[in-house]
C-alpha cells in the first residue's frame, strides 16, 4: 500500500541551518578562535570576514540568511 509522507518545511530547514552553525562553530573553534564572539560579530554586522574560511566555514555562512540563523537559534532556544 502506498503512503504518502508529509515533510515539514520548515522544521527541516531550521535544523539544515542548526547543523550548519555547528559545522562553522566546530570550524572556528578547531582554528583557535571563540566562535561564539565570531558569530556575535557577523549577525551583528553582516560582515562575513568575522568568519574563518577554515574547512568552507565561510562559504557555508554565505549560503544562510542571518534573519534566518536568529529565528533558527531562537526557536532551537524556545524547543520549538
Amino acid at each position: 500500500m502506498d503512503r504518502t509522507s508529509v515533510f515539514n518545511v520548515a522544521a527541516l530547514r531550521q535544523e539544515m541551518i542548526l547543523i550548519t552553525l555547528q559545522e562553522i562553530i566546530t570550524s572556528l573553534k578547531k582554528k583557535g578562535y571563540n566562535a561564539e564572539n565570531q558569530l556575535v560579530g557577523y549577525l551583528l554586522t553582516g560582515d562575513d570576514s568575522y568568519i574563518s574560511s577554515y574547512e568552507g566555514a565561510r562559504d557555508k555562512i554565505r549560503t544562510l540568511k542571518r534573519e534566518e540563523i536568529l529565528l533558527a537559534l531562537i526557536k532551537s532556544y524556545e524547543g520549538i
